[in-house]
């Protein structure tokens, strides 16, 4: 039968922990690794009621793309809001697991599975990983960059929008300029507007960005796409949830039903 250990190995091995930040927290967070699984839930983030869905429909094992704990914890109770999580999901011997910045960065992680589905030609990291002689490792590396059709950058966010099925968005230039090469950096990667531009890239695709990130871009001729932190990454955790239907036919893996994305779009 599979148990946890089984789970970490698969995940370990498209996003091992070495693709990850140095400031990260990835790998088994709690749990046991001889624990059977049954029941493996995916999720962006371990809230309140993502941690009552788990309990509910007994769950051995969450996959959060956000660490839990993220930090150091120096307490595990319920006077605080994490705290309270932990301390459920412990009391149901409920594993956590997070890849996180591994998994925006492996080979067929996020940021990969954006440019695909924008259908994005010649996609390279747009930041590769190097080893100490200056020599790039394999391919890998943080965000991606790809080429496309020349387009203007108000149908972009669309497809962008189609492809992430959500009702709007943000963007920081001309929606009539055009643009044909696209960097990318899933979630909150407004860091990466210089990278991007010395790529070669008129517009740079992340969740989200502070307004004096934006305002830069804006100085330096970089439009942006912004659909939102969340919808930026939620829709991996889904297709992951498919891959690891398909590594483990014994087990029943979906996507949390509860989560949603805190920010709500108004007309």
């Amino acid at each position: 039968m599979t148990n946890v250990a089984d789970v970490c190995r698969y995940l370990e091995s498209f996003a091992p922990a070495a693709l990850a930040e140095d400031w990260d927290n990835v790998g088994l967070l709690m749990g046991d690794r001889q624990t059977s699984v049954s029941k493996v839930m995916t999720c962006l983030t371990v809230t309140s009621a993502v941690a009552e869905e788990a309990i509910a429909q007994n769950v051995n094992m969450v996959v959060t793309h956000h660490p839990i704990p993220f930090k150091g914890v120096k307490r595990i109770s319920t006077d605080s809001p994490t705290g309270s999580v932990l301390w459920k999901l412990a009391s149901n011997g409920i594993a956590i697991y997070s890849p996180h910045t591994a998994f925006d960065s492996a080979r067929s992680g996020i940021n990969q599975q954006l440019a695909d589905g924008l259908g994005l030609s010649e996609v390279k990291p747009l930041r590769p990983f190097e080893l100490d002689d200056g020599a790039s490792l394999g391919g890998l590396g943080k965000g991606r960059r790809g080429d496309c059709p020349p387009v203007q950058l108000g149908a972009l966010a669309s497809t962008v929008a189609g492809f992430l099925q959500i009702a709007g968005l943000h963007i920081v230039g001309d929606p009539e300029m055009q643009v044909s090469r696209v960097g990318i950096g899933c979630g909150s990667a407004g860091e990466f507007i210089h990278s991007a531009s010395r790529a070669g890239c008129q517009v740079l695709l992340t969740g989200e960005a502070r307004f004096h990130t934006c305002l830069e871009a804006e100085a330096i001729g970089m439009a942006m796409i912004l659909p939102g932190h969340y919808a930026s990454e939620r829709f991996a955790l889904e297709t992951l949830a498919t891959q690891l239907t398909a590594e483990f036919p014994d087990v029943s893996v979906w996507a949390s039903r509860q989560e949603s994305d805190p920010l709500t779009w108004m007309e």
